[in-house]
């Protein structure tokens, strides 16, 4: 058992506190950063989300699925159209367009800041709750870390990976 650390046990009266399992000082990022050093730095550190911050404020989180969704096509292109037999020659060049219009947009993407993507507001336990709220809080929610705040202040982050290693008895010796 991990010294200073009480044991899990399910329901009962030692459950874990969020603020036993949580990483402290997380990474973080500002709502001016850009999505393509936001992303550099979660590969870097090995992440799949960052607090966003505005100031001393949680603005929201940007998350790998907030990523991913840039690269998702919102629906069918404005410019859809059969071709008739004399268009099929057109084709081609119109293909041609819509690559660049495509390549054009995903050089763009890193170049956006990191407040236009990110998930917000950010969803929050407090320190002093039990890792089984903050359990349910993900399960119902889809999401994989919630942001620990206090008195308004982040001070935390706790993802699944967190609770895991929690209740393993293990947090204390995580790599």
């Amino acid at each position: 058992m991990v010294s200073g650390v009480r044991p899990f046990c399910h329901r009962g009266v030692n459950t874990m506190l969020v603020q036993e399992a949580m990483t402290k000082e997380p990474v973080t990022c500002t709502i001016h950063d850009t999505v393509s050093s936001v992303g550099a730095l979660m590969r870097t550190k090995r992440i799949g989300g960052v607090p966003v911050m505005n100031g001393e404020r949680l603005a929201g989180m940007v998350t790998e699925t907030d990523l991913l969704k840039l690269l998702v096509p919102k629906g069918p292109s404005d410019d859809l159209w059969l071709p008739s037999p004399l268009e099929v020659i057109e084709l081609p060049i119109r293909e041609f367009i819509n690559w660049e219009r495509t390549k054009e947009a995903l050089t763009d993407i890193g170049s956006r800041e990191v407040e236009t993507i990110m998930s917000s507001p950010a969803i929050c336990v407090k320190p002093e709750e039990d890792i089984e709220k903050a359990a349910t809080l993900m399960l119902q929610k889809k999401i994989d870390r919630l942001a620990v705040v206090s008195e308004g202040r982040l001070t935390g982050i706790i993802t699944r990976e967190d609770i895991v290693w929690a209740i393993s008895g293990d947090k204390g010796v995580k790599e």
